[in-house]
């Protein structure tokens, strides 16, 4: 496994050699709890290179989970702004919004979310034929890169936990997007297979070139990031 050095600062080292591919502004989000407003996410700036492994970490409630769905445009800012390759995600409707979902993103999440009448090869060919790019020997390369071809029939509820996540990296990578999002990709899996979901996870990303951006709680994975970010109630914090 390659070791990568975790520093603590959300802002570019003056080394950089990588350009910025996505940017967040001023971002903010809140949520109405009855009759009370509560601020989820609160005037944050971030930045992720290109190619770039970051972790964000922080303890339960800080806000992770939120700030990754509003860089992934799974939900629109309450202010701010997201821009991925110089487009601003925030000013996008939905349809197109999907469209580079489906082209430029790839997300991994802690219950796997696999269509569960789909087989494993064919829950990995799901990005590309919604986008009506099929390409069968992507499919069959990545089947083959996270050891699924025994399964490669079979459906999910028919895998371990493992070889679900096998399969949720593999859909992510499908497409060679240019920026992986994982929201606790390792939190439903024991120790070895966490392990080994998140070295594929690595390993996948690295040939295909894509940034890579962890929420997590695992102090193991932020050993492994180019870059660690933290949040507090909301805002980051190192």
């Amino acid at each position: 496994m390659t070791l990568f050095n975790a520093t603590t600062t959300s802002e570019p080292t003056s080394n950089s050699k990588n350009k910025t591919l996505l940017t967040a502004s001023k971002l903010t989000k809140t949520v109405q709890v009855g009759e009370q407003t509560l601020s989820i996410i609160k005037d944050v700036d971030i930045y992720i290179n290109a190619g770039e492994f970051v972790v964000i970490m922080g303890k339960s409630g800080s806000g992770k989970s939120t700030l990754l769905g509003l860089l992934a445009a799974l939900d629109y800012p309450d202010s701010g702004s997201v821009e991925l390759a110089d487009q601003t995600l925030s000013q996008l409707d939905e349809d197109a919004l999907a469209v580079i979902r489906q082209r430029d993103m790839g997300f991994v999440f802690q219950s796997f979310h696999l269509l569960p009448t789909l087989t494993v090869a064919e829950n990995i060919a799901f990005p590309l034929d919604i986008a009506r790019r099929p390409n069968q020997a992507r499919v069959d390369e990545l089947i083959d890169a996270v050891d699924l071809g025994h399964r490669r029939d079979s459906l999910p509820n028919q895998l371990s936990g493992g070889e679900q996540q096998r399969t949720a990296v593999a859909r992510a990578l499908v497409s060679h997007p240019k920026i992986v999002f994982a929201d606790e990709p390792t939190g439903n899996l024991d120790e070895q297979n966490a392990n080994q979901v998140m070295q594929l996870l690595l390993d996948l990303r690295q040939q295909v070139g894509s940034a890579l951006v962890v929420v997590t709680h695992d102090p193991a994975l932020a050993e492994m990031a180019d870059r660690v970010i933290t949040m507090h109630d909301g805002r980051i914090v190192s």
